[in-house]
């Protein structure tokens, strides 16, 4: 037994370091490997399954590294010191502090889901890109990826944290522009590249702010002087800068446009983006729960951003018609609505928000084309308007669903302001057809939309219930503000619903997506002009409209 517990922080430190050894191995055969194409992927296969082997092992030898210690203790809080190997064990984890970085209970979690969900998204890539030119460079990049979120889940020091996210940025621009001869692929990474470099500034800022404050860059000295001497104007200001970098890197509004127009990328490509990529801004701020919790000023911009992406880009969902497009809006909209969370708090509610979506948005994408038949099918038939009456009804019945299963549990996990908005977000699934139809039929409609509700909240409820070592600081009154808010967004997609021609102006405006990305388009071209366009000129007969809306400067 002694032997055993003496080996479980061995494995753990092994499996930690492991999948960011072995994707950057990935990287390096895959740049080397020429033109030829079947190595770098053999490679690939091989070295993502270790790697995600390794992320097992690290969450089940972290499990039993962690030493039995009454919640609340000294022991508990502190850890037990390991200086023999640079580990210190705590009840989040084990932190490696001599490297700057830290295995915490969630962020093993997710690089298990984060290298589950790279080595399917490789393995479709490898048959989704079978004799296309480039694939070593693909290969390379996408494990290089892989690798750089890695090191961010393990981050517990600014440098690595700054480096391992301009990692992912940098990587990221050779899938983005896979194929080289389509333009909107070129502005998106553009457009992306800008957003990151400003990103990238901010974090700087941030980090230097904090540091000279602590005097230390460890972000577990941060928490521990935030604890311990609260908050001061340096670090209200770092909390802004970072709020405002994540802002930037997870694609909300008003630089979301590129996330939309990277849909010229390969498939897989769009899969690894929206399943994981895009989440990172949502593990961050989780990361830095104990600064964000005394920033009321930088909480309250994160909600005004997250809430006004998660309500403009939800009207926009409904009124594009594009599977891809729509999914790429959605998770602008997710995104916005997982800042919102975070923002008020709510931290084990954006955990599994981001697993959810993260998971959601991989088998999307992977099985778009089936999508797409579905949605071809159902047009069809030309569903009806939603009616009136389900339209006012859906939200109070929705609420009273999730109210009733708090109740039925015991447990009150979140504020009662939180189960109002849940129920507004899952209103749309009790939307019944205006076409007249039999009453059974609505009646099992109406029944099954209200178990999807009664079954989602005992999802949340459960998620509560699991050891993410995290701790919520919900904000009552951030908390209204983003239940006004949902509300409005409600009434707003009712509207358009019910009301499809009288707000025909409207519509139009929802679908061009209130030119918010026009104006940062513009912007981004005078700021860092760049050509985008493909140098070879376009082929007879067509005329691509990008070509034309942008003179860009020699």
């Amino acid at each position: 037994m002694v032997c055993t517990m003496d080996l479980l922080p061995l494995l753990f430190m092994a499996g930690v370091l492991a999948p960011v050894l072995l994707m950057a191995a990935a990287a390096l055969i895959a740049w080397r490997a020429g033109g030829a194409a079947a190595g770098p992927w053999r490679a690939f296969h091989v070295l993502s399954a270790g790697a995600l082997i390794a992320a097992g092992v690290a969450l089940w030898a972290g499990a039993g590294a962690v030493p039995a210690a009454s919640p609340g203790s000294l022991a508990s809080a502190l850890g037990v010191q390991l200086p023999a190997l640079g580990l210190q064990r705590s009840a989040l984890g084990v932190q490696m502090t001599a490297l700057g970085l830290q295995a915490s209970t969630l962020g093993l979690l997710l690089s298990v889901l984060v290298q589950l969900l790279g080595t399917v998204i490789g393995g479709f890539s490898a048959r989704y890109l079978q004799g296309e030119a480039g694939q070593p460079r693909y290969v390379a990049a996408l494990a290089a990826v892989l690798g750089g979120v890695h090191l961010l889940l393990l981050a517990d020091h600014w440098v690595v944290l700054i480096a391992a996210w301009a990692w992912v940025g940098v990587a990221l621009q050779p899938l983005l522009c896979f194929y080289p001869d389509r333009a909107f692929a070129g502005l998106a990474a553009h457009k992306k590249r800008l957003a990151d470099r400003v990103a990238d500034g901010l974090l700087i800022g941030a980090a230097a702010l904090a540091w000279t404050e602590v005097g230390s860059g460890a972000l577990t000295d941060l928490w521990a002087h935030v604890d311990r001497a609260g908050m001061s104007a340096p670090l209200q200001l770092s909390a802004l800068a970072l709020v405002l970098a994540v802002v930037l890197r997870t694609a909300l509004l008003p630089v979301h446009g590129w996330l939309i127009q990277v849909m010229e990328a390969p498939t897989p490509v769009s899969a690894l983006l929206h399943a994981g990529v895009v989440n990172l801004g949502g593990f961050v701020l989780i990361r830095f729960a104990p600064l964000l919790e005394q920033a009321l000023p930088a909480r309250a911009l994160l909600l005004a951003f997250g809430l006004a992406t998660a309500v403009l880009a939800g009207m926009v969902v409904l009124t594009r018609v594009s599977i891809k497009v729509r999914l790429a809006w959605s998770t602008v909209a997710q995104m916005g609505f997982m800042l919102v969370e975070c923002a008020l708090g709510l931290y084990t509610l954006a955990v599994l928000h981001l697993t959810g979506h993260a998971l959601y948005k991989a088998h999307a994408f992977l099985a778009a084309s089936t999508v797409v038949r579905q949605t071809r099918l159902q047009a069809l038939h030309a569903p009806a308007a939603p009616s009136g009456a389900s339209l006012v009804l859906a939200p109070v019945l929705t609420i009273g669903v999730v109210l009733a299963v708090l109740s039925l549990s015991g447990r009150a996990p979140w504020p009662v302001w939180w189960s109002a908005v849940l129920g507004l977000a899952w209103a749309p699934l009790l939307w019944l057809s205006s076409a007249h139809t039999r009453v059974a039929e609505r009646a099992v409609q109406a029944g099954a939309g209200l178990l999807m509700v009664a079954g989602l909240t005992a999802v949340a409820l459960l998620a509560h219930a699991l050891p993410f070592g995290l701790r919520d600081a919900p904000h009552h009154g951030l908390g209204l503000v983003a239940l006004l808010g949902m509300a409005g967004l409600y009434a707003a997609l009712a509207l358009l619903q019910s009301q499809p021609r009288r707000l025909s102006r409207w519509r139009r405006w929802s679908y061009a997506g209130f030119y918010v990305d026009e104006v940062y388009t513009r912007l981004a071209l005078q700021l860092w002009p760049a050509r985008w366009t493909p140098a070879a000129p376009p082929r007879p007969g067509l005329e691509p409209a990008a070509v034309r809306l942008v003179d860009v400067p020699r």
